[in-house]
């Protein structure tokens, strides 16, 4: 499938995306293994969350999705799962494998792991060695370098672990397995990274004490099921953001996204580079943080991004490649070769799609500098089956002379259905 897309005049209107894919994966597993009913709402019916969901069904889950995207779960509790008829098929979704690696270290049973030719790329010792500190049985390619994982449940021993660098899915995939070791499981972090599955423990009941740097955990405890209402995915959010930022004439809002203080780094980069972004309407609902964001046109200027920032806004960084284009001077990002290790080389991939477009950018090992502003032409476009990649070259297209065309635009879906509806009605409004 192409998106073909022109030049837009200036962005207008309110709008709603989709609700949040970190929070609606990890509402489906700690629904599932809770005790009672889960209800959730506004959950992210996206090709990755559903994978999740199809995995826990396949586990012994009775999860019912609802047609105004909402979940029903009639939880299992922590010891109901049970052994899977087949293999897993985790399709594109990293966040699946990962977590329910740390999730399947803890069951009594024998499962395996796959997922798409990218799945079976990206990096999952991260995860395996220390899961296997705790006990667990998991063997995968290249001594559990890369997918398929296999794993044999086992009785888990309470783990004590510094992560070597921030990492949310690390981090849950250690306390999902937490949850069936017998004693106190220490994590710490280096930097923050986000936060939702420590936030979700807390509703649902776990032992869990969380300070800045360190959580405990303390396995055992049966999980309770809860409603659970999920805020606008702040990553998909973005992509209106910065159109807005840097599209002249240009005013938006966008209601009810969620603003957890470890995702807001998209936000908080934006602003120091000079857009204008007003938080609104500030509540906390189901232990997260939402807002509405109100954004207006402003003239950007270049930023410095370094390895502390990246945790913040590891998604969004080809999109700030996309909005230093527009600003004035030098935008450089370093410490992000996180990126290399994406659905595709995200940093190789930006870089070439913008130079097509008449960008100035350069590619380093870590990162990329921008040189700004450019004046953009339109060009046919590939995606690398990457949503954000495809996301990222839309904002570009509404700035750029002439038509563009994205390549292979059907994988927005994974993170974000709806997107071309709700860029459409902001651009005719």
């Amino acid at each position: 499938m192409e998106l073909v897309l022109e030049k837009a005049s200036k962005l207008k209107g309110n709008i709603f995306v989709p609700g949040d894919k970190s929070i609606s994966h990890r509402s489906l597993i700690l629904g599932s293994i809770a005790r009672g009913e889960t209800r959730i709402s506004n959950f992210l019916n996206s090709l990755d969350c559903l994978k999740t969901l199809e995995c826990m069904q396949a586990l012994g889950a009775e999860v019912e999705l609802g047609k105004d995207n909402s979940v029903k779960i009639k939880g299992k509790g922590l010891y109901g799962l049970q052994e899977p008829k087949d293999i897993l098929d985790v399709g594109n979704s990293g966040t699946t494998i990962r977590l329910l690696a740390g999730l399947l270290s803890g069951q009594d049973f024998y499962s395996v792991l796959r997922g798409d030719a990218s799945i079976r790329k990206r990096p999952m010792k991260r995860v395996v060695e220390p899961l296997r500190l705790m006990g667990a049985d998991i063997w995968g390619r290249k001594d559990g370098q890369f997918a398929p994982l296999s794993v044999r449940g086992n009785k888990l021993n309470p783990l004590h672990y510094t992560l070597p660098v921030a990492s949310a899915q690390v981090k849950t995939a250690l306390l999902f397995a937490g949850l069936y070791a017998k004693g106190e499981t220490v994590i710490k972090e280096p930097l923050p990274a986000r936060d939702h599955t420590e936030r979700m423990l807390e509703i649902t009941q776990a032992d869990i004490k969380i300070s800045p740097s360190e959580i405990k955990l303390t396995g055992g405890k049966e999980l309770r099921g809860t409603d659970i209402f999920i805020p606008g995915d702040i990553s998909s959010a973005a992509y209106f953001i910065a159109a807005a930022s840097i599209l002249k004439g240009s005013q938006i809002t966008i209601k009810q996204v969620g603003v957890n203080p470890t995702r807001t780094g998209i936000i908080e980069m934006l602003n120091k580079m000079g857009a204008k972004i007003d938080i609104l309407n500030y509540k906390i609902k189901s232990n997260e943080p939402q807002a509405d964001l109100m954004v207006e046109y402003s003239k950007l200027k270049g930023v410095e991004i370094k390895k502390e920032n990246i945790p913040f806004l590891i998604d969004e960084l080809p999109l700030i490649a996309v909005a230093a284009t527009q600003a004035q001077g030098k935008t450089v990002v370093s410490g992000a070769r996180e990126l290399r290790v994406k659905e595709t080389d995200r940093i190789k991939a930006i870089v070439s799609e913008l130079k097509k477009m008449g960008a100035d950018i350069k590619e380093r090992e870590d990162g990329f500098i921008v040189e700004g502003p450019s004046k953009l032409k339109g060009a046919v476009c590939e995606s690398y089956n990457d949503h954000r990649i495809a996301m990222s070259l839309a904002v570009t297209a509404l700035l750029a002379e002439g038509k563009t065309v994205i390549r292979n635009s059907e994988c927005i879906d994974i993170s974000f259905p709806g997107f071309e509806k709700i860029l459409q009605n902001l651009i005719n409004f």
